[in-house]
């Protein structure tokens, strides 16, 4: 039997689509009636907010309260339990205490001991919570840096992943090509993830790069998941740039039907498919999310509003 598809973007809250663009019907919107708006027309989002800080049981609460029941919320691990740098601020004061003192800036997960490490990974597990008991937790997504490669001692870290962050869903993105490289190398991460129960993320992305990964489309659990990067070549590794720079780029409306059949078949492989539009910059990211939901049949709520004229807007590349 077929899973069922949601769609979505990788933020609502972006300031680009917040304060940048008429996508919201008034600007002057509360952080409730953005995400209630925002969930009566998708039935998934991506929470990004995360990676930067981690999120409390009290906040995962409101999502829960905010969004319809059938709503699908994917979370960003934050980015200290990926590997990535993290402000000693962000870090929750009880782990903290086991920094070493002269750790005064960015930190990292290898600056605590092992007892910290597993504490850090319950209070996040204890923070979505809310969201899991409610049905609504799509997946947490770990997103490892560039830096995160192909090596043995990763490849351990994915094995004992669901260990730290017990019946979660899991879906893993790498930022590395030497996961993906050759034809062996995916069969090996591909089975890697599958034996681990983690859900392969298949991305689009500008290809040429380290930190590219081939557009492999794999199901490895019960749910699948598909990020749309954009193909902004030019500002994929650039630096100085904000996020929404990077991403920023608006699917034809032919790029996005290239994909519906591989998200077809990965629907046909497991109980939930996720594609998530990670373009967000302005209403690129919720124009292209809801042009790919069409062409997909699936993904928007049955009763969403109609389109706003501001979609028929002159793609990217027109202008």
């Amino acid at each position: 039997m077929t899973g069922r598809i949601y769609a979505g973007t990788a933020s609502w809250t972006d300031p680009t689509l917040v304060k940048g663009s008429d996508w919201y019907p008034k600007r002057s919107m509360s952080a409730e009636e953005r995400l209630r708006y925002y969930a009566s027309i998708f039935t998934a989002v991506e929470v990004d907010a995360t990676y930067y800080y981690p999120p409390t049981e009290h906040l995962a609460g409101l999502w829960v309260e905010r969004t319809p029941a059938d709503f699908r919320m994917n979370v960003k691990a934050y980015g200290l339990l990926t590997g990535h740098p993290v402000a000693r601020r962000s870090v929750w004061p009880d782990v903290a205490e086991a920094l070493p003192a002269e750790e005064t800036g960015n930190v990292y997960l290898e600056h605590l001991p092992p007892e910290a490490v597993e504490l850090a990974f319950s209070r996040f597990h204890t923070a979505l919570a809310p969201l899991y008991s409610a049905g609504k937790l799509g997946a947490v997504l770990f997103q490892f840096p560039p830096w995160f490669t192909a090596r043995k001692e990763n490849r351990e870290l994915l094995r004992g992943l669901g260990e730290r962050l017990p019946d979660y869903p899991i879906a893993v993105e790498f930022r590395h090509a030497s996961w993906m490289e050759d034809d062996q190398a995916e069969q090996r991460t591909l089975g890697l993830l599958e034996e681990a129960g983690l859900a392969y993320v298949s991305v689009d992305e500008p290809q040429g790069f380290s930190s590219s990964v081939r557009p492999v489309v794999a199901a490895t659990a019960e749910l699948a998941v598909v990020r749309f990067h954009g193909q902004n070549t030019d500002n994929w590794n650039k630096q100085g740039i904000s996020a929404a720079e990077r991403f920023r780029y608006l699917y034809t409306e032919d790029e996005l039907r290239r994909w519906v059949d591989p998200v077809r078949r990965l629907a046909d492989e497991t109980q939930e498919t996720h594609v998530i539009m990670n373009n967000c910059y302005a209403d690129y990211g919720v124009r292209n999310g809801r042009q790919l939901a069409e062409l997909l049949e699936e993904g928007l709520q049955p009763d969403a509003p109609a389109a706003q004229a501001v979609m028929d807007l002159p793609s990217e590349q027109e202008s």
